[in-house]
């Protein structure tokens, strides 16, 4: 095992190319000094061992495909023996962002040392913990422009989704006077399913359809779709799959003015791109720190104390975070993601610059040099490190089984009786069959350019060989119109 300083791992975002020296340079000394008090046992991304591959080879031979273990004798397709000494090249930012070796000291002296129980009001141990979670509730309130009294911790933005959209309509819908929610047909899973829940319980929901192609909503049709007994709208800042950004802004505009209460799902927004509660008028907003490099388990909710925005607690307790998210808190989570804030705030320039570069050498890597591809969101109003390709003719479930080495995800779902592609996707008006072979690449913090240029050299060798094996391909060369292909669908998607 090799260990490697944070500042090691500061020192490998930059680029080696005259283009990106401005990002390389903009790192500043303070940032580094930070990263040099740190270090962590890392397992590095890194070329097979020449002892490996030889011991490899004398069980199989190596056919060119740059699989080791694919046999002469076998013509089939096989990834079996292929491996790499280290860690898979990680391109799944979206998903999860590694954890910032800067935060692991936050979090360290509340696991081993001030382990008192932040609720604890008659000792020293509580008040340790307590005022750690506190400085960490102010840390998170800052990057979004807010008060850290309306900051509710909780464990992550599925927790805070369900508790704005159920929380909110069971308090503001007693009357029976406010029973409408409005949400679009992309937003994550929970956010959908919360909605499905409470129309159960009476309510009814709007699913907006989007743009096709750039996913964005449409402002015309969401204003259209408000009525006097809207009680709620909620839109994902940032999605979580093609990295479309909605225009917050306009839609908290158009809320406050009809006094409706706007929720955001901005886990894929927080530390990446500037957030002003204020400005952008939200009165409800889920967060999550391990899409931040903070820890996992825990994330927060916003709520706005002015105008006052009410909800009714999901569960029981001890009455704890002002009555709404009743638990005892974790004070070494609490103060990862509060650290993790604070360097998102501190390095947002310099971790955009970094993004921003990968991002445009992915995309160009693509574009150049594997045919018939398409990029998949706004081409503009977006978050760059989410990038999202459909590759025709390909199924993504097998381009990730050949991208062995490489952690990604596929735009598509796979189940035991079907593979259905990403109803996301299907709601920009993906073709099934491209949406069939989609796969979404996040790159962020941590990401290496030996990582991208190891991923688009896997891509160019793979998409051709999966094509010329793949049954649409032999379809389309057989004159097939796939468009008459009926694939299952989810109908509860849409």
């Amino acid at each position: 095992m090799i260990v490697r300083t944070a500042a090691a791992i500061v020192r490998q975002r930059c680029p080696t190319t005259a283009s990106s020296a401005a990002a390389a340079t903009s790192i500043s000394s303070s940032t580094t000094r930070a990263a040099l008090a740190t270090s962590v046992p890392l397992l590095p991304f890194s070329a097979p061992s020449s002892r490996q591959q030889s011991s490899a080879a004398a069980a199989t031979e190596d056919d060119g495909s740059g699989f080791i273990g694919s046999s002469k004798d076998n013509q089939g397709y096989s990834i079996a023996g292929s491996f790499r000494e280290g860690r898979a090249a990680y391109l799944d930012v979206s998903s999860t962002t590694p954890l910032d070796p800067r935060v692991l000291d936050a979090m360290i002296p509340y696991m081993i040392g001030s382990y008192g129980n932040p609720h604890s009001r008659t000792h020293s141990y509580g008040w340790e913990s307590e005022s750690a979670v506190e400085v960490s509730r102010a840390k998170v309130a800052a990057l979004i422009g807010a008060s850290p009294k309306e900051i509710i911790f909780t464990s992550g933005a599925t927790e805070s989704n369900n508790m704005s959209i159920k929380g909110a309509a069971r308090f503001y819908g007693k009357g029976g006077k406010k029973k409408h929610i409005i949400t679009t047909q992309t937003e994550h899973k929970c956010v959908l399913d919360s909605c499905r829940a409470m129309e159960s319980e009476g309510y009814e929901v709007t699913y907006l359809p989007v743009q096709v192609a750039t996913g964005m909503v449409d402002l015309e049709e969401l204003e259209a779709a408000m009525r006097e007994d809207t009680m709620l709208v909620s839109i994902m800042a940032v999605n979580n799959e093609i990295g479309t950004r909605q225009p917050v802004e306009e839609i908290g505009d158009m809320c406050r003015k009809r006094k409706i209460k706007f929720h955001t799902d901005a886990a894929q927004m927080l530390g990446k791109l500037p957030i002003d509660v204020n400005a952008m008028n939200i009165d409800l907003m889920s967060l999550s720190s391990h899409k931040v490099y903070g820890p996992k388990g825990i994330g927060a909710l916003y709520v706005r104390r002015r105008p006052r925005v009410r909800l009714e607690a999901l569960f029981s307790g001890g009455g704890q975070e002002r009555g709404l998210r009743s638990g005892t808190l974790s004070p070494a989570l609490c103060a990862g993601f509060g650290a993790a804030c604070e360097l998102a705030g501190d390095e947002m320039s310099i971790d955009r610059d970094w993004v921003d570069f990968l991002s445009d050498k992915l995309v160009k890597g693509i574009e150049e040099r594997i045919p018939e591809v398409s990029r998949n969101g706004h081409p503009e109003h977006r978050y760059p490190g989410c990038v999202n390709f459909s590759f025709a003719y390909v199924e993504g479930e097998s381009l990730l089984m050949a991208l062995k080495n490489v952690a990604v995800s596929s735009g598509s779902a796979c189940t035991s009786a079907s593979l259905e592609p990403s109803y996301v996707l299907r709601a920009l008006g993906v073709d099934d069959e491209l949406a069939h072979g989609s796969l979404r690449f996040g790159v962020g913090r941590f990401t290496t350019e030996a990582e991208v240029d190891f991923l688009l050299d896997l891509l160019e060798e793979h998409v051709g060989r999966l094509r010329e094996m793949s049954p649409l391909w032999e379809m389309v060369q057989e004159g097939i119109d796939l468009k008459s292909i009926q694939w299952s669908q989810d109908a509860h998607h849409h």
